[in-house]
């Protein structure tokens, strides 16, 4: 039995068989079903750990359909338009989904319809699949839960004498919508299919798919990235046919336990040659390879392309190899983000901020240069920047606002012998972060002539508290 606080007592959130046979029931007091039954076992609802485990059923499910989306705490919606065909039929897809997840040992509850409100009401009171036109025969000897209505409309609706979803569906709408509200209507009509009501999927949706099936499970990663020439190979068609390239794509794992690998791989420029392809999954899959756990083996591997771009025929020159000098970077460069990770190699862009750490973002080598890069011309910048900027010592300035006359940083005392500034800059009024405060920078050099940035973060009597000072950089 688990429980579930809910104010200052516990209630019943959820029975297994056993428990709901004895007689207590969701929502009654933990403390009066152990009054019945004091030998009844309790243990307390984990929200946390149950979103993830529903999370990870949806991914599994992605091997019907990819598009699958949550409802609520304990359910998921799958959109199978398309696929059921895949699997001999709706019924046979039903009874598929039904007993792969019975045998990793979930008690499930599956239905299909025409409509998503169709299809929770079938799932959750044992309706046989509902064909187009007829869901509103199949709900109507239904309680009027099954039109997911919220509780205090179900009082309202059963207080005038309207327990079954017939009765409501006869009914006039208009005296409905004045008394209970538009919110009745519409669960109405999506029900029934008078309102198109759309599922929002988990995640994008992959451009092209690919997968291989497998009667015995293969239980080697050596087998699987045997597999990805072929799979790439069929990508390769398509892509070609709707002249693109990939630039990232996915290959998943799924195991016959129902846990899910997943392994990305980005790339530069778009490709859709197989050998590429393979090469760079090769180098992904030897740095992930103590991180995946095969288990009892994968019984189906797909391949996909979650992004693409234009990828325009070339015509190489006579003697001309067939990759250049800038395609030979690139597959470098991805070589090294799947080994390494996607921040591996990076690219810098300015950025429209005059704040030292945000004047400058490294973005992934394959990512695409935003169009109108900022172009701010900084004064002079010391070439090694520390991040964060560490704190000093100052020991006495020049005047309250003044450069410091010696300072100590990592414990050593520096007098200072030339000092140039200050430089003011504060940080972006429409950003207002809080404890961002404004700073005075100051070009310093030293006694034996080395050259720093160091700045005192805080105005005096304008900005509490006391102005700090830190070591910005360091100049060459």
């Amino acid at each position: 039995m688990i429980s579930r606080r809910e104010g200052n007592a516990r209630h019943i959130h959820a029975l297994d068989e056993r428990a709901e046979a004895l007689g207590p029931k969701p929502g009654m007091g933990v403390a009066d079903a152990r009054a019945m039954h004091p030998a009844l076992e309790v243990v307390e609802a984990d929200p946390a750990a149950d979103a993830r485990l529903l999370a990870a059923i949806a991914g599994w499910c992605d091997r019907y359909t990819p598009l699958v989306a949550r409802d609520g705490a304990d359910g998921l919606f799958l959109d199978i338009a398309g696929c059921a065909h895949l699997f001999g039929g709706e019924e046979a897809m039903l009874a598929d989904v039904a007993g792969r997840l019975a045998q990793q040992g979930f008690d499930v509850r599956a239905g299909i319809a025409a409509t998503p409100g169709a299809a929770w009401a079938a799932a959750r009171y044992g309706l046989p699949p509902v064909p187009r036109g007829t869901e509103a025969a199949a709900l109507a000897p239904l309680p009027l839960a099954a039109l997911r209505l919220e509780a205090a409309t179900v009082r309202g609706l059963e207080s005038v004498g309207l327990r079954r979803v017939g009765p409501v569906l006869e009914a006039p709408r208009a005296p409905l919508a004045r008394r209970f509200g538009r919110g009745l209507i519409l669960r109405i009509d999506q029900a029934v299919g008078a309102v198109e009501e759309a599922i929002s999927p988990r995640g994008p949706v992959a451009t092209l798919s690919v997968e291989r099936a497998f009667a015995e499970p293969v239980s080697r990663l050596q087998d699987v990235e045997s597999l990805v020439p072929a799979l790439a190979g069929s990508l390769e068609a398509d892509l070609e046919r709707r002249g693109e390239g990939a630039r990232r794509l996915e290959l998943a794992l799924f195991r016959v336990d129902g846990a899910v690998s997943r392994v990305a791989v980005g790339a530069a420029r778009p490709v859709r040659e197989p050998a590429l392809v393979e090469r760079l999954f090769r180098e992904r899959l030897k740095t992930l390879g103590e991180e995946i756990d095969v288990g009892f083996g994968y019984d189906l591997v797909r391949l996909s392309v979650l992004s693409a771009a234009r990828l325009d025929p070339q015509q190489a020159d006579l003697g001309e190899s067939r990759a250049g000098g800038g395609e030979k970077i690139a597959f470098f460069a991805d070589r090294v983000r799947a080994r390494l990770g996607e921040r591996a190699l990076l690219w810098t862009q300015m950025a429209e901020s005059h704040v030292p750490e945000r004047a400058v973002v490294g973005l992934p080598c394959a990512a695409e240069a935003p169009a109108g890069s900022p172009r701010l011309v900084p004064a002079e910048r010391p070439i090694r920047l520390f991040a964060p900027s560490e704190p000093i010592e100052v020991f006495a300035t020049e005047v309250p606002e003044g450069p410091p006359l010696s300072f100590r940083w990592r414990r050593l005392i520096h007098p200072v012998a030339r000092a140039e500034g200050p430089e003011r800059i504060a940080p972006e009024w429409w950003l207002a972060e809080a404890g961002v405060r404004t700073r005075d920078y100051f070009r310093i050099e030293d006694r034996q002539g080395r050259r720093y940035w160091i700045y005192r973060e805080g105005l005096y009597g304008i900005e509490p508290p006391m102005p700090r000072w830190f070591m910005q950089g360091i100049f060459a």
